[in-house]
């Protein structure tokens, strides 16, 4: 039975405010009208649901039976359209993504504190991994978007958009200070004790590939499992290590580490955008994409 959905809309507020006329009003329109669509019900349901009478109307037993179900349907409906409204207004929602350290240091932070500043309703739900790691939650749809650095393209399924470069440096702790205001190979600095991000990292097998075509062979001394484990380590002279030349800055001003001078000039990598174009993301992901595409065009202008 195809019955016209908005019979069933009109029937709940007749039904729920016992009058043809209220619910008139309500839906900004014509009392006949109104009466037209729910006599129009009544036959193509095949049974009578008001009783009519000078103070109003009231439900049959059918009507009673018919509203129970249609009272539920029209108020997730209502409560469905609320729930929209907010998330358009940015009232409430959730965004998540993927994010690597480097990107979140490198670009992200200060994008992230406007967004929950101006729209503190959304929660914002980060995944901190490896760029691997990000894109596969990005394929799963575990995350909307991912933010990461990447050397190559991705797969073809996926779109990517370079946001930001990064160029990385050699750097190592006071143990190691003859190497101060030299300018070393890659091939001297493999003779060093090496210090570098686990072999399931993008970062890693940019290294190992970079080494390669040095005729070199990665072999570090010490995998760590973040960025931020990395600089702890080159503080207390357990190797040297490759590092975004922006989260260096910070020891590199007070003196606890160096940069080590390199002859081979390092190819420098971007912070990326990665998303999944056949999966929609929600109001909350698209404002903070756009924000995040703003702060890099107002950078490099």
């Amino acid at each position: 039975m195809a019955v016209n959905y908005d019979y069933y809309r009109i029937f709940y507020f007749v039904a729920k405010y016992h009058s043809f006329t209220k619910a008139a009003n309500i839906l900004m329109n014509s009392q006949p009208n109104i009466t037209r669509a729910m006599n129009n019900l009544e036959q193509e349901l095949g049974c009578t649901l008001f009783l009519r009478s000078h103070k109003g109307v009231a439900l049959t037993p059918e009507g009673e039976k018919l509203f129970a179900r249609v009272q539920i349907a029209q108020e997730q409906l209502q409560a469905a359209e609320a729930e929209l409204a907010s998330d358009k207004n940015l009232d409430k929602g959730t965004v998540s993504l993927g994010v690597s350290e480097t990107a979140l240091h490198g670009l992200l932070l200060p994008v992230l504190r406007e967004f929950h500043l101006t729209y503190p309703g959304v929660h914002i739900r980060l995944t901190n991994c490896s760029a691997p790691q990000a894109i596969a939650g990005v394929k799963s749809g575990q995350v909307e978007f991912a933010v990461v650095t990447m050397p190559e393209e991705v797969d073809r399924t996926l779109r990517k958009l370079p946001l930001v470069e990064v160029q990385d440096i050699l750097v190592a702790g006071m143990h190691f200070l003859e190497l101060k205001g030299k300018a070393i190979s890659l091939k001297e600095a493999a003779e060093f004790p090496l210090i570098c991000l686990g072999q399931d990292t993008k970062t890693y097998e940019f290294y190992n590939q970079l080494f390669a075509e040095q005729g070199l062979v990665l072999q570090p001394d010490i995998e760590a499992a973040s960025t931020e484990q990395i600089i702890p380590l080159v503080r207390n002279d357990l190797g040297l290590a490759f590092l975004p030349g922006h989260l260096a800055q910070e020891p590199l001003e007070k003196g606890e580490i160096f940069e080590v001078k390199l002859s081979d000039k390092i190819p420098a990598r971007h912070i990326c955008m990665v998303w999944d174009p056949k999966r929609p993301t929600s109001i909350a992901a698209g404002k903070l994409e756009k924000m995040i595409r703003e702060a890099v065009d107002g950078g490099s202008r």
